[in-house]
């Protein structure tokens, strides 16, 4: 835990006081969000300390040319960037001509500031004293609207309290922003328009390069103590940026509000050349619901969101903000609404990482929508793989590989690779099984078998090629190896016979091969059509067998256990726990030189896989493994605490389950990594659920059945959560003393309880 400020409290995100230092990391923790749009929680007043301002727009970015130091064939010749979209949420203040400014008032008091996870509002209030000795009182609240994804609205409110005032709200849209993260400082957006029509105020813009056309727009609504007034607007524009200044007298404790309607409509979803008249449309929707009537369906969107998704823990409020904040951050960042977006490793929370896509969705985020969500959400996000295939086969191709192989990119935005790191572009390709996996993972929870028919099968196909091609014969071992390659733990790169990758390749071709019988014998017109496509032979398909069955993994005789990659028991086998604390982290003290020669693990890699294909290996394997690895992971990176607290809790290590859980949920509320002012880690923000879910619950599928096996930790009176099975939803509730089954739905389900039968039906409680 390296921060201390956010106070704990079930629903909200709570900060109280006002430090100039707590700022960056509060604009990422304040995030809000809703699938299409997001935006950092800046003041909408002016603030000259520091700050990371930042709104996005979901799809939109630009492709920044790689900027390496040496050129490398194969290298992606762009990193794409999360743009930094034209800002629509600022209002200047002036309070008798003098502008509110907190990094300059005399004093700050009673600062609060609230992120209401359960209704979906960002509230911020504070007093402060100006250097004309004017002291005020501001309440400002905001939301992106679920239900109008294209709106935004802020309510924001000015109280002399020691004297009349006169104040002037200047709300305004600027378009001459700039990324914190660029390789070249090339110019993203060109501004072609911008319009003032009375109220109204719009900015058309284009990225450069990418050509996406937006257009950022607002209006707004003057009140004093609640009762609208019509205040002349000064309107002004200059080349980016359109203003409207409202100035008003007010009395000592009356209250000046401002409602300021904003948003972005862009290209991806109307015709470019009607961006405005569309914009008008959406404005004279929002106006006309007005600020507290769209509040009141923001409320209830979000209940249908919580309905379902909610996990409830009883006895511990910082477990349960962790959970709840994560939930929360998940659903503002995706919701399954767009077939051509997808999860990224920020959100709209910042632009660190680049690209919209990483392995992240398919080996943590599916299992999470698919349990909280109608599954067709997890079908839409591996349809968005499937339409990326074409791309992979590119990508593949680029590096020299033939027929169809396909290497799914490890950073995306249109399925091309776009990151610019040669050991994570060439090597970590274990990213392809994750793909595959998810496919698998797909039809196991949801029996639904037609995507692999439709679909699947040929993105199993061109994975299966390439780690075909991908190994190469070894004459000493008498074994396929594969040389090369960077596994999970990125503390490692350019390694040879990494366990997890070379595991990942055995199984992604066995299940390409197992499935290409079913297609053959189940759906035959679709075996004919994919057949043809592909053009795959049986020689070939023989072929791939033989390097499946003849895969290598290095193994220690001496610890009984596989080896994360070959010479790993050449380094010096120092514990995390025998570490220097003050060298923590150690991505932020030390040379890479020197951390690629240390033991140490930034995530599970061999243990990854042990959680992947759990029923490939006993629990007493299981177990001598965790011991050995464990002891040597720093968990410097989000995905990992997740993983371990799983198989912690599968080996009955309650205790050291619950501090993982704790990192996990509350890694960047407690930033523990001395990183959160850069943006949240939204897609491990899916771990933390499986870590309840799948750890504490012990949630499984087996025999085509949920299977349950539930745990608590001594902390926790109970908790509880739901899971969309198959149509059926089923909610568990676990106590220190019993469990309990509920089922919302038609027709009994049959699921496994510690291993033993029984049948949940509707409308009963069963306890177990």
């Amino acid at each position: 835990m390296n921060q201390d400020y956010i106070k704990p409290n079930a629903w909200s995100v709570l900060e109280d006081g006002f430090d100039p230092a707590q700022v960056k990391s509060s604009e990422s923790l304040f995030s809000i969000g809703n699938g299409a749009m997001g935006q950092r929680a800046n003041f909408e007043e002016k603030y000259t300390g520091e700050t990371f301002q930042g709104s996005y727009i979901a799809g939109v970015y630009y492709p920044d040319k790689t900027r390496v130091g040496w050129w490398k064939n194969g290298y992606p010749e762009y990193f794409a960037k999360v743009l930094n979209a034209p800002n629509w949420i600022g209002i200047n203040v002036f309070i008798n001509d003098q502008e509110l400014d907190l990094n300059t008032c005399k004093s700050v008091s009673n600062f609060k500031r609230e992120l209401n996870m359960k209704e979906g509002w960002l509230s911020r209030s504070f007093e402060a004293e100006l250097q004309n000795g004017i002291k005020i009182s501001v309440f400002a609240k905001r939301f992106l609207s679920l239900e109008l994804d294209e709106v935004g609205a802020i309510s924001y409110a000015v109280t002399p309290i020691n004297n009349n005032a006169t104040i002037t709200f200047s709300p305004y849209l600027d378009a001459g922003i700039t990324n914190e993260d660029t390789n070249w400082d090339d110019q993203f957006w060109n501004v072609s328009k911008v319009i003032q029509n009375n109220r109204q105020s719009f900015i058309e813009a284009q990225t450069m390069k990418t050509d996406f056309h937006t257009c950022t727009f607002m209006e707004s609504r003057l009140f004093v103590n609640q009762e609208e007034i019509i205040v002349d607007c000064k309107n002004q524009k200059s080349e980016k940026i359109a203003s409207c200044a409202y100035r008003q007298s007010i009395n000592k404790n009356e209250t000046f509000i401002i409602h300021k309607f904003g948003g972005y409509v862009v290209d991806r979803n109307h015709n470019k050349t009607q961006l405005v008249a569309v914009a008008k449309d959406i404005l004279d929707k929002a106006v006309s619901f007005g600020f507290d009537v769209l509040l009141e369906m923001q409320k209830q969107s979000w209940a249908q969101i919580w309905h379902m998704s909610d996990i409830t823990i009883e006895g511990d409020v910082k477990a349960q903000q962790g959970i709840r904040f994560n939930i929360f951050h998940l659903n503002q960042t995706y919701l399954g609404t767009d077939a051509k977006l997808n999860i990224g490793p920020k959100g709209f929370t910042g632009e660190k990482y680049g690209g919209s896509t990483y392995w992240d969705t398919e080996a943590y985020c599916i299992p999470f929508y698919m349990a909280t969500k109608d599954q067709s959400v997890a079908r839409t996000l591996l349809e968005y793989r499937y339409e990326h295939l074409n791309k992979a086969i590119e990508n593949a191709q680029k590096l020299g590989f033939t027929n169809g192989a396909a290497l799914y990119p490890m950073v995306t935005m249109n399925g091309e690779e776009c990151h610019n790191e040669w050991e994570i572009t060439f090597e970590e390709i274990h990213r392809n099984g994750a793909i595959a996996f998810a496919i698998y993972n797909y039809y196991r929870f949801t029996e639904d078998y037609s995507y692999i028919p439709e679909k699947g099968l040929e993105v199993l196909i061109g994975i299966a090629r390439f780690w075909h091609q991908r190994v190469n014969y070894s004459t000493d071992k008498e074994k396929f190896v594969m040389l090369g390659v960077t596994g999970p733990n990125e503390y490692e790169n350019n390694i040879n016979n990494n366990f997890y990758t070379n595991y990942m390749a055995k199984w992604c071709i066995e299940y390409a091969l197992e499935n290409i019988e079913i297609v053959k014998i189940d759906h035959i017109s679709d075996y004919i059509r994919i057949k043809e496509k592909t053009n795959f032979t049986a020689d070939e398909l023989q072929s791939w067998k033989n390097v499946a069955d003849n895969m290598y993994f290095p193994y220690s005789e001496k610890h009984n256990v596989y080896l994360q990659q070959d010479g790993f028991l050449d380094k010096e086998l120092i514990t995390v726990a025998d570490l220097d604390q003050t060298q923590r982290p150690i991505n932020q003290n030390w040379s890479w030189d020197r951390i690629l020669r240390s033991p140490y693990i930034k995530q599970a890699d061999t243990l990854q896989g042990f959680y992947m294909f759990e029923d490939h290996f006993t629990t007493e394997e299981l177990e001598r493994h965790f011991d050995f690895y464990e002891p040597f992971t720093v968990h410097e990176s989000s995905l990992s605490p997740c993983v371990h607290s799983i198989q912690a809790a599968k080996l009955d290590r309650m205790e050291q389950a619950y501090t993982f859980y704790l990192r996990t949920s509350r890694l960047d509320l407690d930033d523990y990594n001395h990183e959160v002012e850069e943006g949240l880690h939204i897609t491990s923000m899916a771990g933390t659920w499986m870590s309840i879910v799948e750890g504490f619950g012990g949630m499984r599928i087996k025999n085509s059945m949920l299977s349950f096996a539930p745990k608590i930790p001594k902390q926790w009176k109970s908790y509880s959560f739901k899971v969309n099975f198959r149509n059926q939803i089923i909610k568990v509730i676990v106590s220190q003393k019993e469990t309990y089954f509920e089922l919302e739905g038609k027709e009994e389900v049959e699921i496994l309880v510690n291993g033993q039968l029984t049948k949940v039906t509707p409308n009963n409680l069963l306890t177990v």
